[in-house]
């Protein structure tokens, strides 16, 4: 099967998921059923990826799946004659995180050799089925417990896993990712409607994603309380029940520790030169001079997924709002998975 066939099959399994989206319940069919029983385990299973956050996801891969996307993107990578077993072990810190991953190892013309995170383990196999029945039992992959028969492999996992996955793939070639997270850069002339947008960068699936702003630069006479006043639209996010956990626990170590916060009843801002954040929590700094914050971003360039801001002084910045939609040419920790398939 050739890759231009794999390319129009992933157009009917987007255009197939986009029409259940779109329709109202109440005229669901039983295709249209199952998906619902799917985002309801896969909730059960993991609650941090509540049914919202799951179309949310699924939203952002249709806006992307479309052919002149896909085409325009392969172009820049010689088809690959010879196929290769892929491992993928997948994260599951925010849905589909790791579909990304499998389009590219099948668009690659490679078999991909699945190790699904323990966090997301429904869905994924789920729209592979639909897939596979797309292209008549054609589409090649496997799910397994454990990677044993593979030419080369993909790995995501924390700092500490990461150390290990390199040990244990050290003879293969790979592909192995560790924690990140983004930063957002505030001038001081942006508009309400931007800091909203902003928010959504720092609040969607919850602040879990490596592409989550959780470091603020903020100029050195901005006022705070704009910044509070743009989170209001993701004040229900206290009502879940474990990221509120995760906010009373926070707020009491800051409490008995005296430490100084600003505190909205529903997330923290903290002034701390740390990079990562506690979730519920957003550390930021002052600055006087935008240099200052570019040395802060180059010394930590290894561990920021993006940077969020409207200064043109900050390269490759992504627009406010924009954090959570990369393009299929965005690859994670500015790895080119594709060049990397094309060459194993």
């Amino acid at each position: 099967m050739n890759v231009e066939q794999r390319v129009l099959e992933l157009v009917q399994l987007s255009d197939w998921i986009n029409t259940y989206l779109s329709k109202d319940s109440g005229k669901f069919n039983e295709n249209d059923l199952e998906f619902e029983q799917i985002l309801r385990k896969s909730e059960i299973e993991n609650p941090w990826f509540t049914q919202e956050n799951q179309k949310l996801a699924l939203e952002q891969w249709v806006s992307v799946l479309n052919q002149s996307q896909i085409e325009q993107w392969l172009s820049k990578y010689p088809e690959n004659k010879i196929q290769k077993r892929v491992g993928l072990i997948l994260a599951g810190n925010i849905p589909l995180v790791g579909f990304h991953d499998v389009i590219s190892v099948i668009l690659s013309n490679h078999i991909p050799v699945i190790k699904l995170s323990s966090k997301d383990k429904s869905m994924l196999p789920f729209l592979l089925k639909k897939w596979k029945e797309i292209s008549n039992g054609s589409l090649q992959y496997e799910i397994v417990e454990r990677l044993d028969d593979f030419d080369a492999v993909i790995a995501t996992g924390s700092n500490n896993t990461a150390r290990y996955l390199e040990y244990y793939f050290k003879d293969h070639h790979s592909i192995i990712r560790r924690n990140r997270t983004s930063v957002g850069v505030i001038s001081g002339n942006e508009t309400a409607e931007e800091l909203r947008l902003l928010a959504s960068d720092i609040f969607q699936y919850f602040g879990l994603g490596c592409r989550n702003v959780t470091r603020l630069f903020i100029p050195k006479d901005f006022v705070i309380d704009r910044v509070f006043e743009s989170f209001i639209d993701f004040k229900e996010i206290i009502n879940h029940n474990k990221y509120a956990n995760n906010y009373d626990y926070n707020r009491a170590v800051y409490l008995l520790n005296q430490d100084k916060f600003w505190d909205n009843n529903f997330v923290m801002l903290k002034e701390d030169e740390k990079l990562f954040s506690p979730l519920s929590v957003i550390h930021f700094s002052r600055y006087e001079n935008i240099d200052e914050v570019k040395s802060f971003i180059a010394e930590n360039e290894e561990n920021i997924q993006c940077v969020v801001s409207k200064d043109k002084n900050i390269e490759n910045a992504v627009a406010f709002g924009e954090a959570q939609n990369p393009s299929l040419d965005t690859y994670a920790d500015n790895v080119d998975t594709m060049e990397f398939l094309s060459v194993i």
